[in-house]
């Protein structure tokens, strides 16, 4: 497990993180998100032994990441945002490079060196210098030698960043393997259908702290549930409207052509009444349904990026 508890970080008079306390457990696929200059790099460190709290405590798989940084650098692999790159060093040269950086010297290093090439599909370049590489191909080249030492976390920040859509995918491919087999990974990520579509729990960071976190599946729920009813109306929008003005539970109603979008505080349970009733006083209901939620419209309205709800594509609200 990973904890950073109450972590407090500045930089002169810039706070990096502000109380920062967040939990993932092991073999979790952790997405963590938020905007430019939330403090995602920073926590990202610290969890590395790269930086240090000012305040708080940083738990990484039961050991305070301070404490002993050698032995805790053995247990983590870290693909940074950029490639760091050695131009003049084969790629063959380059892993066998940071294999003995971690003393591994053996046989078996160098079949494992064959591997991880194979996994991410440059063995058949191993020989070629590393600036023959293209974007794709060095961020490639970087998981590999992240996992030269078979850490039991991989932490990412940004591992898809200026990748083109197919080699994205087959990154994305290759992660969703390594989580497979059991290893922890946290990855930092822009692309929100990315770490929807990869991760088993989400951090979304803000200003130096946390203002959510949990299981992928539960933070979408609470998206759907916040999320607006659209009711599909066939001719006369007139009792339609009268019936929702009857009802408490709704908050405001916006109409386009004979669609109605509502803001609605009751359960499921009320949303079957408020169905029913609108049938009951003859409104010709031809769809009724939550609008489905997703991670880009959470991430605006926790992060105060820009107000954002889907009422805004409807063109005009009603006097409700």
């Amino acid at each position: 497990m990973i904890t950073l508890e109450n972590v407090k970080k500045t930089y002169g008079h810039i706070t990096a993180l502000d109380g920062l306390t967040m939990h993932i457990e092991d073999g979790a696929m952790y997405g963590f998100v938020g905007p430019n200059g939330a403090g995602k790099t920073t926590a990202i460190q610290m969890m590395c032994g790269l930086e240090f709290p000012d305040e708080g405590v940083v738990m990484v798989d039961d050991m305070e990441a301070g404490s002993n940084v050698r032995r805790l650098r053995k247990r983590i692999g870290y693909v940074p945002d950029f490639t760091g790159s050695y131009p003049n060093l084969r790629i063959i040269e380059y892993m066998e490079f940071f294999a003995d950086c971690y003393d591994m010297k053996d046989a078996k290093i160098k079949r494992r060196i064959q591997r991880l090439l194979n996994m991410v599909d440059l063995a058949d370049k191993q020989n070629q210098f590393m600036d023959s590489l293209s974007r794709g191909g060095q961020q490639k080249l970087s998981l590999a030698r992240a996992l030269i030492h078979d850490p039991k976390i991989l932490i990412l920040d940004e591992p898809t960043s200026g990748l083109d859509p197919n080699t994205r995918f087959e990154f994305r491919q290759i992660i969703a393997n390594l989580a497979d087999s059991g290893k922890t990974i946290i990855i930092s990520s822009h692309i929100l259908n990315e770490i929807s579509e990869l991760c088993t729990d989400i951090g979304i960071i803000d200003q130096g702290q946390l203002v959510m976190e949990g299981k992928i599946e539960d933070v979408l729920d609470q998206v759907n549930a916040s999320n607006p009813i659209i009711i599909s109306i066939a001719g006369n929008l007139s009792s339609a409207l009268q019936t929702l003005r009857g009802d408490m539970l709704v908050r405001s109603v916006s109409i386009r052509n004979n669609d109605l979008l509502i803001t609605y505080a009751g359960t499921a349970g009320d949303e079957s009444e408020l169905l029913k009733k609108l049938i009951e006083s003859g409104v010709a209901v031809r769809g009724f349904h939550r609008e489905k939620g997703n991670l880009e419209s959470l991430f605006l309205q926790l992060t105060g990026e820009r107000e954002e709800r889907r009422v805004t594509f409807y063109e005009a609200e009603s006097d409700f």
